[in-house]
């Protein structure tokens, strides 16, 4: 109980707890068209991509995370404008990029004048250094990942599905692309401070693919993995106060420890029955 009472009384661990909220209602969200979408390399691109931001930031005196929000945005733009124009594939492209932006960003790092800068909270996460201003900004972006679904759920459905198809219909399927990998991208780096760049592709497709274990309904997909995603950051948030380990692992440990239960349940096979029945 003096977990949930110091809740109250240290606001870094008030902090973590919005953190947990927040981020893992976006991850939940996002993640899901990630899975359903088969882009889970994407995400893993676009997420070490960041950190040649975070080194070229740290190299100039700015703001890390903003270098690691223009980095991941510009990489998601040009993976989708290279692989949507064919002039390469799109696993060959992910690859460069991810390849690309871990080295600028070594190199800027190393070049930093003076002690090269402690980046394991990047890398790794530290959820009790959220400040307000990371809230505000994990605010805002909840709140448009929720316009965007609301007001093209249909179309993102049906690219998340079947892009061709989605084309055919004459929907606007490019700019669903670029819309959704912008939504990666901002997702990415607001959960960074959460778990870190390395753990940080597991946050954000283990809660969706959890979620389709029990149903394969795209809604209900969302809305459970963003339960599970807010759940399981709380829950590795109270592992980590308990066992003094980093939260980014913990949360990662526990929902890597949800899926195989989930795996073994007779329960997955009765809800996706329930599903195909339509009840």
């Amino acid at each position: 109980m003096d977990f949930f009472y110091e809740l109250f009384q240290y606001r870094f661990l008030t902090h973590a707890t919005l953190a947990c909220l927040l981020c893992g209602l976006a991850c939940g969200m996002v993640g899901t068209y990630v899975v359903c979408r088969r882009l889970v390399f994407l995400s893993g691109g676009i997420t070490h991509s960041s950190f040649g931001g975070i080194g070229i930031a740290y190299y100039f005196g700015l703001n890390p995370i903003a270098g690691a929000f223009c980095f991941a945005v510009l990489s998601a733009f040009g993976i989708e404008a290279f692989t949507a124009g064919k002039r390469i594939r799109e696993d060959s492209a992910i690859g460069l990029i991810w390849s690309l932006g871990m080295a600028v960003g070594i190199i800027f790092v190393y070049l930093t004048p003076g002690y090269a800068p402690n980046l394991m909270s990047f890398l790794f996460g530290n959820i009790l250094s959220v400040t307000s201003s990371d809230l505000i900004w994990m605010g805002i972006v909840d709140l448009a990942i929720v316009i965007v679904f609301a007001v093209w759920y249909r179309p993102i459905l049906y690219v998340a599905f079947d892009r061709e198809y989605a084309r055919s219909q004459n929907m606007p399927t490019r700019l669903i692309g670029y819309l959704m990998s912008a939504l990666i991208a901002v997702t990415i780096v607001i959960s960074i401070r959460v778990v870190g760049i390395v753990l940080l592709i597991s946050l954000l497709t283990m809660p969706a693919v959890i979620a389709n274990q029990l149903t394969r309904s795209f809604g209900r997909i969302m809305a459970g993995a963003s339960a599970i995603g807010v759940l399981g950051s709380f829950a590795g948030l109270y592992v980590s106060y308990k066992g003094d380990i980093p939260s980014g692992a913990s949360t990662i440990f526990i929902l890597t420890v949800t899926l195989i239960i989930v795996k073994l349940l007779p329960l997955r096979d009765f809800m996706r029955k329930r599903d195909e029945n339509g009840t």
